[in-house]
């Protein structure tokens, strides 16, 4: 099942979207305002965390694809930073290159951290390694990248909403939304 995206500003109109449409198992959103690769109180609904993740990035929209960088990292005689690997992604999205992340640096160009990644996860360094460790990378630093990722929580099959739920409902009231 491809991701939904759905404009939601009221906690009210979340729940009737996820009683009618869910559950999900994956529900991503901005936190901080102006949302970056989402319009104002837009969600992506998905039940792959990657799949979610590459829908925020634009990944079928702009081509986007994990290639081998275009240098031989071994060669010392080119000046580049030192914590890059060989690989990046190709069609970037630019909004991206002001943020902060382990995984990447402007452009696309992944990191060490991504090939460190790659032994934890105890993978091969091939595309599909590559793309697991990027992910994997992303999905654990989406807060300080401005996201919120709801995601299950112990051995619920869905997305964990009911205490961001609250708290929305609870920032409504204040606000004399409800």
């Amino acid at each position: 099942m491809p991701c939904i995206r759905k404009t939601l500003p009221y906690a009210k109109e979340f729940k009737q979207f996820w009683k009618d449409n869910g559950p999900f198992k994956y529900a991503l959103t901005s936190n901080e305002f102006p949302p970056v690769l989402l319009e104002p109180e837009e969600w992506i609904f998905g039940n792959d965390k990657i799949e979610v993740l590459k829908d925020l990035m634009g990944f079928a929209k702009n081509k986007m694809a994990f290639v081998q960088a275009p240098f031989n990292p071994d060669n010392k005689e080119v000046l580049r930073p030192d914590d890059i690997c060989g690989w990046k992604i190709t069609h970037f999205p630019e909004e991206w290159n002001r943020m902060v992340c382990d995984a990447f640096v402007p452009e696309g160009q992944l990191t060490q951290a991504v090939i460190e990644e790659l032994a934890t996860l105890e993978e091969k360094e091939n595309k599909q390694g590559i793309e697991s460790a990027f992910f994997n990378i992303l999905a654990r630093q989406l807060d300080q990248m401005g996201y919120t990722l709801i995601e299950p929580r112990g051995k619920s099959k869905f997305a964990s909403t009911r205490a961001y739920l609250e708290e929305w409902e609870e920032d409504e009231a204040d606000a004399g939304l409800s």
